[in-house]
């Protein structure tokens, strides 16, 4: 039964200017949240270099957006778990530099947030390309890296192994009864939007997102229980999102008979592609299509569609899918983190590439050392840049809106 709407919470027509405000806020709370929640910038300097600067490796499909914060546990319809790319918003077929690159910012703001010295950041960045390069080196099976994962993640991947889903209900919906209370988090949706959401899993290739990790269930007895619009992430605050709870089973009782949906619009990338490289035009089909190339567990759990004349992405959440939060750091953790989660970027790359390519990729990384970094000069180079405009264009983001209280 559609809820009540309080007159506190906007609608659909009030909603942007309070996302706005909160997006700004959310990038005000730490140089490493503006790196997160700032895309545009990170293209923007991309855009603004000379040609050459970075090497322009085989053209795969890459996250795009590529910080640490899109990292984290993610299951396949398995149960089995893993860290890969989480967030697929800004796929395209692309250059993997931009990926190195941008996780190289991420994990050096986060070094700066720690109060981390500089010098720990140049290891770090060795560190990243050390991992990086892991996955591409053909003998590297010989020569595992030992106690790779930092404790942050050991620890995160012992709780996604256990999680269940009231915890996940609990954590995302503040509740395991069959509803989704309004409030900060969840506001109303208008008849038109609630019909919609409705008629879409009536639909057979969506309602089976839901059916696809129980046995004997049937996508005709899916239906949707209650549905809100979700303030949800940082950099997607604005577009469409929306969460749905399902019962499964038409016998609406917590935990398996249950299933929350994610429903995220799917904008234009802001991430160059290559030319001349076939790609979905639809931005849903597209981010689909990513995932399945670069984190497959992911990729197969989600669906395109059309809502309100908009592309978005379907997928079910998880109790399991996690986000990686890498905030404080010591000089040990940080280049453990460094190494690790630069080795899953490379093992997504990696995957899509022939053994030629692998090769080839892994020979042009390696050039270009200097004597007093073990890393590509052009990957130092880009991050002391990206550092030090992102720092400014934070102090300017805070004056310019953190002054200002929120809606």
């Amino acid at each position: 039964m559609p809820k009540k709407k309080s007159s506190a919470l906007p609608g659909p027509n009030d909603r942007q200017a309070r996302l706005t405000a909160r997006r700004n806020m959310k990038m005000a709370e730490s140089a490493h949240a503006y790196v997160r929640g700032n895309t545009s910038k990170f293209y923007e300097w991309l855009d603004g270099i000379e040609g050459h600067t970075l090497p322009e490796g085989p053209a795969i499909w890459i996250c795009g957006d590529c910080h640490t914060g899109n990292l984290g546990p993610v299951a396949n319809t398995d149960g089995d778990v893993e860290i890969q790319i989480r967030d697929l918003d800004q796929t395209v077929i692309g250059n993997p530099a931009h990926d190195i690159v941008r996780l190289g910012l991420s994990l050096a703001t986060a070094a700066r947030g720690s109060d981390l010295p500089g010098v720990t950041t140049a290891r770090m960045i060795e560190a990243l390309s050390e991992g990086y390069e892991h996955a591409f080196d053909a003998t590297a099976k010989d020569r595992p890296i030992k106690n790779a994962k930092p404790e942050a993640v050991r620890v995160m991947m012992k709780e996604a192994v256990r999680r269940t889903w009231q915890q996940l209900a609990i954590e995302r919906i503040e509740d395991v009864e069959p509803s989704i209370p309004l409030g900060k988090r969840f506001w109303p949706l208008d008849k038109e939007e609630r019909s919609e959401i409705e008629a879409l899993f009536e639909r057979r290739e969506i309602a089976d997102i839901a059916v696809a990790l129980r046995k004997n269930a049937d996508e005709e007895n899916v239906s949707v229980i209650d549905a809100a619009y979700w303030v949800k992430g940082c950099s997607s605050l604005g577009r469409l999102r929306y969460a749905v709870l399902l019962d499964v089973d038409g016998g609406a009782v917590e935990g398996d008979d249950l299933c929350l949906i994610d429903i995220k619009e799917g904008l234009k990338a802001a991430a160059p592609r290559y030319p001349g490289q076939d790609m979905p035009r639809d931005n849903g089909e597209r981010i689909v299509e990513g995932a399945r190339h670069l984190t497959p567990a992911l990729g197969e759990r989600m669906r395109s569609a059309r809502l309100n004349d908009r592309s978005v992405v379907i997928r079910e959440l998880l109790p399991q899918d996690m986000k990686l939060t890498v905030e404080q750091l010591t000089q040990e953790e940080a280049m453990k983190a460094a190494r690790f989660l630069a080795m899953v970027v490379g093992k997504a790359h990696a995957r899509q590439m022939d053994k030629a390519g692998r090769r080839a990729w892994l020979s042009e990384l390696r050039r270009a050392r200097s004597k007093s970094l073990d890393a590509p000069s052009w990957l130092w180079k880009s991050i002391v840049a990206l550092v030090s405009s992102h720092e400014a264009g934070y102090l300017e983001h805070c004056r310019r809106y953190a002054l200002t209280p929120a809606l």
